[in-house]
């Protein structure tokens, strides 16, 4: 593996039970194999009650949602109100291109804890119930007409850790053949 690049922590959030927005935290801390310490989304099962409902026994691979706070920007350019926590991720980044990192990728936030992405977050129905219009705020295509997800990427737990508002984030990326991140 080597390490791309250099990032840091804007925000954290949890909230017990499964809601769509999450509360700012002044700390969270991961778990490995499960996720956020709290979170209505920790456990090594499934826990997207829509997923869960399909399969209660697949594996967790949304054990930590992340966003860009740059998405953050661009929405509010838009004319929408957005807050860390609203789109209900656990993580708000800044310097990270997060939806560029191949799958397998590895985030150390803070000084301890380890993530590995999983996957992109595919916009859904609820963000327009959250504020008209956000669903398709946050879709796009590409020069070869493909979906582009912008609603964050999902991660599960690799080593435990506590991380806060300011930490670094330390990119490394996985070895050999390099697979795009997908809607998990």
């Amino acid at each position: 593996m080597r390490t791309e690049s250099t990032g840091y922590i804007v925000a954290v959030c949890l909230r017990r039970g499964h809601h769509f927005s999450k509360t700012p935290s002044l700390s969270i801390r991961l778990l490995a194999g499960l996720g956020v310490e709290g979170d209505g989304h920790m456990g090594a099962l499934v826990q997207h009650r829509y997923d869960r409902r399909r399969d209660p026994a697949r594996p967790n691979l949304r054990q930590v949602h992340l966003i860009p706070s740059e998405l953050f920007d661009e929405l509010r350019a838009e004319g929408f109100t957005i807050q860390p926590g609203d789109l209900g991720e656990n993580v708000t980044t800044s310097g990270i291109d997060l939806a560029a990192l191949p799958t397998g990728t590895r985030l150390h936030l803070g000084t301890q804890a380890v993530i590995e992405l999983t996957g992109l977050r595919e916009p859904c129905v609820l963000m327009d119930r959250f504020q008209e219009g956000l669903k398709a705020a946050t879709e796009d295509r590409d020069a070869n007409g493909r979906a582009v997800y912008k609603a964050g990427v999902m991660a599960i737990v690799v080593s435990d850790g506590e991380v806060a508002a300011g930490d670094a984030i330390e990119t490394v990326l996985p070895e050999g053949r390099q697979r795009p991140l997908e809607p998990v």
